[in-house]
Order: structure tokens, then sequence, then C-alpha cells
């Protein structure tokens, strides 16, 4: 395995991207397009699954490596803490399947006011898990991606552009004696004219 910083803030950086993958396909509760169904959920929840043995295996290869880089314990442990949201956005999925289920379950019984009052919550419920598996697959690419910088910087010549393109402009000092007067007497105008 190849622990140099570049590879592991690769591999930092292609992590983020499939939790932005996910989150790209996560549901829109109203969007005809891209409403919950069962399949489209339990086929998401299984990602998950098999994103978290992707962390678990980036994990357990760094740990296990007898050479470890000096970056390497920042590296695992942004590994291992994308974990949990990976697992939190797998249970909130989890959840719009069990909703999902019940309305179907009581589709027959949705013009009966109790039916229909659960049915409403089951559609709250599902609107709320899918907010919080938004949220999560959110904050964990961006954790990743902060990682991924930190692991490894830009490059030498990208900070020398950045730094050239970055040069600070001098303040302007105070204007000269008149030029207040005479910005706020134009304001005077224009204001007195309409």
């Amino acid at each position: 395995m190849d622990n140099t910083p570049i590879s592991d803030a690769l591999a930092l950086r292609a992590t983020a991207s499939a939790f932005d993958a996910q989150r790209g396909k996560l549901p829109v509760p109203g969007d005809p397009h891209r409403s919950p169904d069962a399949v489209s959920i339990t086929r998401q929840i299984s990602e998950l699954g098999k994103l978290i043995t992707d962390l678990g295996d980036e994990v357990l290869f760094r740990a296990a490596d007898q050479d470890q880089a000096p970056h390497a314990a920042r590296v695992i442990t942004n590994f291992a803490a994308a974990v949990e949201p990976a697992g939190k956005a797998a249970s909130a999925l989890g959840a719009v399947a069990h909703q999902l289920a019940f309305l179907n379950q009581t589709e027959s019984l949705r013009d009966q006011p109790d039916a229909r009052d659960a049915r409403e919550a089951a559609v709250r419920v599902m609107e709320d898990a899918l907010a919080t598996a938004d949220t999560v697959l959110h904050d964990a690419a961006n954790s990743l991606h902060a990682a991924s910088a930190a692991v490894s910087p830009p490059s030498v010549r990208i900070q020398a552009a950045r730094s050239r393109s970055t040069t600070a402009v001098p303040a302007p000092g105070p204007p000269p004696p008149g030029v207040t007067t005479s910005v706020a007497s134009s304001s005077a105008r224009i204001a007195h004219g309409r």
C-alpha cells in the first residue's frame, strides 16, 4: 500500500466524493422524478453498507501497516470518523424504508381519518429522516475534503500562484478635502430631486 501524503489525500478525496455521490442519490419528497421508493432506498442502504466496509478497510490497512508514515494517524482518524455519518445516513434511510412499507400496507385505508393522520405522520418522519441523511452526508464529505487538504497541502506552485493572485491592495487613505462634501452634496441633490 502506498502511504504517501498525496496518495492518502487522494483516497480521502475519493471517499468524500463517494459521500457526495450518496447525497446526490437521496430521494426528494414531492419530486415526481426523485420521490422515495422502497427499491432505491434499500439499494442506497446497501451502498452505504459497502461504504462503511470500505472505510473499515481503509482504517485496517493503515493501522496494520508496520511502517506508518507520520501523517497516518490523521488519515486513520478521518476514515474512522467517517463511519459514523455513513451509519447515521443508513439508519435514516432505514427509517424511510420502514415508513414506505407502512404507507404501502395502509394504502387501502388512506381515506379513513385515523389512517390518514398516521400516513401524514409517516410522510413527516420520512422527510425528517431524508434531511438527516442529507446533512450527515454533506458534513462528512466536507470533513473528508478538509482532511485531504490537511494531509497533502497544495503544491509550492499552487501556493505561489495563490500568493501572487491575492496581493494585498493598500488601504485607501483619507479622502482629500472637499471630496466628502461633494459626494454628500451630490447625494443630497439626487435625494432632493426625487
